[in-house]
């Protein structure tokens, strides 16, 4: 084998690694630049790998705005796993198989996340890794805002799965729930809920 051989080979092998890790996980944030997301502008990678959410001015927390983050392709049985980090009384939520950007609240699956650190009491759809308008989180995983949170979202068939911190909270039928005429593919997205979030090592897989 030439030298030149070999350096095409290591390169070659270097590539399929980036994208192909032997979790069987690929990169949907390539840490440089948002190629493969679309979004309106206030989505901005900062240093470090991290995609930051500057509201603009005028805007509020609390207000849903339209300019989520979303893939540029649509996904139907994978695992999803990501990072994210928000303000106090943070408020935004993971995406999965929504058919129409203009219309995520009701053409997708919304996994909130929320500033629920050291929430007591009965958990609902609206606490921090429940799945809205469906089911709460089984346990209260969410980490104190300022620190960083790992979700992982598990789309196969109609049964969704979130963990959220190393603790499975979710395992639902979505064909017993309001979200059964939710389609089986879809856009992934973060929501954009007018303040400051932030997300990093944004992986997907083939769901087995």
């Amino acid at each position: 084998m030439t030298t030149r051989t070999c350096t095409l080979f290591a390169l070659f092998a270097c590539t399929t690694f980036a994208f192909a890790g032997d979790d069987g996980f690929r990169p949907l944030f390539n840490g440089k630049n948002l190629d493969g997301w679309k979004t309106e502008g206030n989505w901005k990678v900062e240093k470090d790998g991290v995609i930051g959410l500057q509201p603009r001015d005028g805007e509020k927390g609390w207000t849903r705005y339209g300019s989520y983050l979303w893939t540029d392709k649509m996904y139907d049985d994978y695992v999803l796993d990501l990072e994210y980090k928000h303000v106090k009384g943070g408020n935004s939520g993971v995406f999965v198989r929504t058919g129409e950007l203009k219309n995520p609240v009701d053409t997708g699956i919304e996994v909130q996340i929320l500033d629920s650190h050291g929430n007591k009491g009965k958990l609902t759809h609206h606490d921090c890794g429940g799945v809205i308008r469906t089911i709460g989180p089984s346990k209260n995983m969410a980490r104190p805002a300022g620190e960083w949170n790992r979700m992982i979202v598990t789309c196969k068939g109609h049964n969704l799965k979130v963990s959220l911190n190393g603790e499975q909270i979710v395992d639902i039928s979505l064909d017993k729930t309001p979200m059964k005429d939710r389609p089986l593919t879809g856009y992934i997205g973060i929501q954009d809920h007018g303040e400051p979030f932030w997300v990093r090592n944004i992986r997907i897989k083939n769901a087995k």
